[in-house]
């Protein structure tokens, strides 16, 4: 059972990584760097792997300009982030992938600012490179949040950003009250998102297809509030606002077996 720094540094990891989209460069000052292209596929041309100083208590996944910056986090967090998965959907790993935490910093090979995929894709290499990261896809039965289409159908607009537009999820909180406008999302996309949140992993199936534009306002559970005008809890608010229900059940995951992983020399 985790105590309460952990479950606090928990925390701030899983609400840094569903911030990336909505801050950028949150990290150091800001630089303006043009995209990079859309089909690029890059690489880390240089980076630094650290352990993290036991001291500092900072937590994210960072840009500044073309540079990338992540900061205190463990292999679980790093897989995560890497394979857009749930940290309970990383099975058979060292006890070490939730107690190392890890800082890392590097450029890409290719010119430009990376959008999310291709960080993501710069990390999964990183980690088959430094980490010797292996493992393969299965199944399995875990404790999960499904979302589906609660009675009355669904409250969601198709998206209209063109086929080939990356999604956004633009995240803005006024002290307990969160605000996400989510645009050009797949189902999928927004059970991710929910899933860095919560506790478990979020299993879409709503059965609806394409992508869609939306906003959702919450108040964070367990906050007290004095404004009559709040809104409610998350759960509630996904199924007043967007008519989907989110409801806790057992059923099967996708997840990553790990097969063979090495703590990576300081540098």
């Amino acid at each position: 059972m985790m105590g309460p720094v952990e479950l606090h540094r928990r925390r701030i990891m899983l609400l840094a990584v569903a911030m990336l989209a909505t801050l950028p460069r949150a990290f150091g000052q800001e630089q303006h760097v043009a995209p990079m292209a859309k089909n690029a596929h890059p690489s880390y041309e240089v980076a630094t792997i650290k352990p993290t100083d036991p001291e500092d208590g900072h937590a994210g996944f960072h840009t500044i300009g073309q540079r990338l910056f992540i900061e205190n986090q463990t292999m679980n967090g790093l897989i995560a982030f890497a394979y857009a998965v749930h940290p309970k959907q990383i099975v058979d790993a060292p006890e070490w992938f939730s107690k190392d935490h890890f800082d890392i910093k590097g450029v890409p090979d290719i010119e430009g600012e990376p959008n999310l995929q291709q960080q993501r894709e710069m990390l999964q290499k990183l980690l088959n490179d430094r980490f010797k990261l292996k493992f393969h896809r299965d199944k399995r039965d875990l404790s999960i949040f499904a979302i589906t289409v609660a009675k009355g159908g669904p409250k969601l607009e198709a998206s209209k950003s063109a086929p080939d537009s990356l999604l956004d999820q633009t995240r803005s909180n006024n002290g307990p009250q969160q605000t996400w406008k989510l645009t050009n999302n797949s189902m999928a996309d927004f059970a991710q998102l929910l899933g860095y949140l919560l506790d478990r992993p979020v299993v879409n199936e709503t059965g609806l297809k394409g992508k869609f534009d939306f906003d959702l306002s919450w108040t964070v559970d367990g906050s007290l509030s004095d404004d009559p005008k709040a809104p409610p809890g998350l759960f509630t608010a996904i199924q007043e606002q967007l008519g989907l229900k989110v409801e806790g059940t057992r059923g099967p995951a996708d997840v990553l077996v790990m097969e063979h992983v090495e703590r990576p020399s300081a540098d």
